[in-house]
């Protein structure tokens, strides 16, 4: 795993001189006065992920006893297991087996078939030597830099869910509270989960990696990626939810600052804005990882 807002370098591909230079950053922090950390930041080889466990509400049970920081290490140790095995196979599949792998891990102390069975995010993107593979499941976004245009790859299902289930929750009894609000919303939620009208995530069932959101990109040429960064939605929310810059001014902090001035400015709008936050606490863990490819001749040919 890379250490928390630390580099790595790593160099693939052809002869050297001619094959492009991968440069990976990380910044990964648990909310102010927390201990635990729910996001994992990872780099197995060419594999580099961010992944966001769910965090389970007070007062919620989830069938299981592990808890969210379990899920995630354990995944991103299975993916790493699954990336040095199959490096050939797609990223959709690698995911599948580390899923369903964590599920052997649980063991038969806990009930799988739980709707609050942990689960978690997943970003990935795999430097192939001429190309880089991509895949994004629930709301860890993916921010592109490539052929001179920054763009942003999304799950955007949970977050069209949450949309619908906070009409339903408009539709309760005018004198229900705000508790009874919540209990109902986050039931709503885990009805819809890795369900075909809801949204997916990666859990119990390895069938969610088959419906992840896909892509490859070029390293060279013209059309050929540059920057990348993976997010967790706490540090997204440095441009979803408190507007502090784009995309693209998101992608230039980050790269001349580096991942971790992303988070602090997260967390210096959480403290100054806490109204806007819609989470159900105040602040979120928040990871990013930059990675930059460059060409010794920087010619891009």
């Amino acid at each position: 795993m890379l250490p928390e807002a630390g580099p790595d370098e790593r160099r693939r591909g052809a002869a050297v001189g001619v094959a492009p230079t991968m440069r990976v950053r990380s910044a990964s922090a648990p909310p102010p006065g927390w201990a635990v950390n729910e996001d994992v930041v990872f780099q197995f080889g060419p594999l580099v992920g961010v992944l966001d466990g769910a965090t389970v509400p007070e007062g919620f049970d989830t069938g299981c006893v592990h808890g969210p920081q379990w899920y995630v290490r354990h995944l991103a140790a299975r993916l790493g297991l699954a990336e040095a095995a199959r490096p050939a196979a797609t990223l959709v599949s690698n995911l599948a087996g580390a899923i369903l792998a964590v599920r052997a891990d649980h063991g038969d102390q806990c009930d799988l078939d739980h709707p609050g069975t942990p689960s978690s995010t997943v970003c990935l993107l795999r430097d192939g030597g001429d190309q880089v593979d991509y895949l994004v499941l629930c709301d860890s976004p993916l921010v592109l830099d490539a052929g001179g245009r920054v763009d942003v790859v999304v799950d955007d299902r949970l977050a069209a869910s949450m949309a619908e289930l906070r009409g339903a929750a408009a539709g309760l009894p005018g004198s229900a509270d705000r508790a009874t609000r919540f209990r109902h919303a986050v039931t709503l939620q885990r009805e819809r989960m890795n369900r075909t009208h809801g949204y997916w995530v990666a859990a119990a069932d390895p069938d969610a990696a088959y419906h992840a959101v896909v892509g490859t990109l070029p390293l060279r040429g013209p059309d050929a990626l540059r920057r990348a960064v993976l997010l967790t939605d706490g540090a997204s929310a440095a441009v979803d939810e408190f507007g502090l810059f784009d995309w693209v001014g998101l992608l230039d902090v980050v790269t001349s600052e580096g991942p971790g001035a992303l988070i602090d400015r997260v967390r210096a709008a959480e403290r100054d804005h806490p109204d806007r936050l819609r989470r159900h606490k105040p602040a979120d863990d928040a990871s990013a990882v930059y990675c930059e490819f460059t060409r010794p001749d920087d010619s891009g040919a």
